[in-house]
């Protein structure tokens, strides 16, 4: 999973930056506000957003991703503790907020939770039929037997976990899981479905000519 992170602070960035890489999410560092791409990459699965940046608004920035149907989830992390402030964030569009100084684990337990609300999951146990996916132990189990994946089988299972039923396009599929680099080449993604597919049952993941995959619901 891709975390965008928008804060000026040299060294909680560079500290945020290693805790995300320790818990196996990648991410991108901005500093301010004209640094931000005008639209939210659709490879970022959270956003972490400073309030008071060196050239604008952080509240700015949510106001006009949320004006434009940007449904990433974000958590807005700032200095600010007023209530008022609070509730300009998620009256603005927030779905959590973090007032520094903090302690990451309490952070990184936030993100995932607001990814799990985005994936339709109460827990860290992800049930799609017969499969159970927990996204932390990076584990999967398949009618209680353990399932060994690769870490890019279980990449792969995560991002078609995260809407089951639901295509996802295979150019947007191969974005995500390098969000840093170059998208994973088709006929590599192919060979990784295959694989999964063999290890996960043949119809767990169908495919839409054309379009995608999907994990069936």
């Amino acid at each position: 999973m891709h975390v965008l992170l928008i804060e000026d602070d040299l060294d909680l960035g560079r500290a945020l930056q290693s805790a995300l890489r320790v818990e196996g999410l990648s991410s991108e560092w901005r500093r301010r506000a004209v640094d931000v791409p005008r639209e939210v990459d659709a490879s970022v699965d959270c956003v972490l957003l400073d309030l008071a940046l060196p050239d604008g608004s952080g509240l700015d920035l949510l106001l006009r991703w949320r004006r434009e149907g940007v449904l990433v989830p974000v958590i807005v992390i700032t200095a600010r503790s007023a209530v008022a402030d609070r509730l300009a964030g998620l009256d603005g569009g927030a779905d959590d907020f973090v007032v520094k100084p903090f302690a990451t684990e309490e952070l990184i337990s936030r993100i995932r939770a607001v990814l799990r609300r985005a994936a339709r999951q109460a827990s860290e146990r992800w049930v799609l039929g017969p499969l159970v996916v927990e996204p932390r132990r990076r584990r999967v189990t398949r009618e209680g037997v353990a399932v060994p994946l690769s870490p890019r089988e279980f990449q792969i299972l995560l991002e078609l976990a995260r809407e089951p039923g639901t295509v996802l396009a295979k150019g947007l599929l191969s974005q995500r899981l390098e969000p840093l680099g170059e998208p994973l080449d088709f006929s590599a993604l192919e060979v990784h479905i295959s694989n999964l597919r063999r290890k996960i049952g043949p119809d767990a993941i169908q495919t839409v000519r054309g379009v995608g995959y999907v994990l069936s619901a």
